[in-house]
């Protein structure tokens, strides 16, 4: 069921909160199922463990967010940033002012550094080894932390405007085993006349 009105909030690290009252028209609904299956599939969500992945596909990851955006803000027009009152937000206002205020500064702070550093690599050492012993890929992946947690917020924040299931959060797995013996240890229940 798709929320009438929300009331808002998403913090930005350094910059504060942007929110407000939202009442969602049905293109911002369509447009928030968009963004929310954009940002669920990509790196963008998911933590960046220092033993796998990479910053530099994290960093792409994040600048493909770009296009994706103006892609569905141009799709769908004005209906999904109409004019706000005071203490209100549009799915426009919030996916602008997320990109703007956190991922581009993300970007381009570090997408130069890493690019020079990428370029002194060694020959034979692969990109990642190369990566990982950057003094600065700590304080890299650190931001992309923060800044995936800001497009959970955001996500989470879509996913209720789309009314859609968490696809976020880990799912519900039963082992292999265990739904066997459960399913074994049921009772058939009793035949009957087919019910429609």
């Amino acid at each position: 069921m798709r929320p009438k009105l929300l009331n808002v909030k998403i913090t930005i690290p350094f910059l504060g909160e942007i929110g407000g009252a939202w009442e969602p028209a049905d293109a911002e609904q369509r447009a928030a199922w968009e963004l929310y299956v954009e940002l669920v599939t990509r790196v963008s969500v998911a933590p960046l463990r220092e033993d796998e992945g990479s910053a530099r596909e994290a960093l792409t990851s994040m600048y493909v967010l770009f296009a994706t955006v103006r892609d569905i803000l141009k799709r769908y027009g004005p209906d999904v940033a109409p004019p706000r009152v005071r203490d209100e937000v549009s799915f426009g206002a919030l996916a602008v002012t997320v990109l703007n205020r956190a991922v581009r500064l993300v970007l381009s702070k570090w997408h130069p550094q890493l690019t020079a550093w990428e370029s002194s690599a060694p020959a034979g050492r692969s990109a990642v080894e190369h990566e990982n012993t950057w003094q600065e890929i700590g304080a890299l992946r650190a931001d992309l932390d923060s800044l995936r947690l800001v497009l959970l917020e955001l996500a989470q924040v879509l996913g209720n405007v789309a009314g859609a299931a968490d696809l976020i959060g880990p799912p519900q797995v039963v082992p292999a085993q265990a739904s066997q013996a459960s399913v074994a240890s049921q009772t058939p229940a009793p035949r009957g006349p087919a019910v429609s």
